[in-house]
């Protein structure tokens, strides 16, 4: 058994979105156990998707904590401009 291509959704709201409906939807037990199988799996795609997307965020934070420069300088402007008057 070949294994299905699973496509990411286009936010990490949408993701957190569309597990919650798969949640739902297992646990009402409204459906088969090869659809609460398959959606078990595309869950299980959707938590590494949004693990993936909130490790990227997180690895971001720390490099603009690390390196204060990198931040535009007309988001400094106002400080510099109140120190000049």
């Amino acid at each position: 058994m070949g294994k299905k291509i699973q496509t990411p959704p286009k936010s990490f709201e949408e993701a957190l979105g569309e597990l919650e409906q798969i949640l739902t939807d297992i646990e009402s037990g409204e459906i088969g156990l090869e659809e609460s199988l398959a959606r078990y799996e595309r869950g299980n795609f959707l938590i590494q998707h949004c693990r993936s997307v909130l490790g990227a965020a997180e690895k971001r934070i720390e490099q603009l904590n690390k390196s204060p420069e990198s931040i535009p300088a007309e988001a400094e402007e106002p400080a510099d401009a109140e120190g000049s008057a």
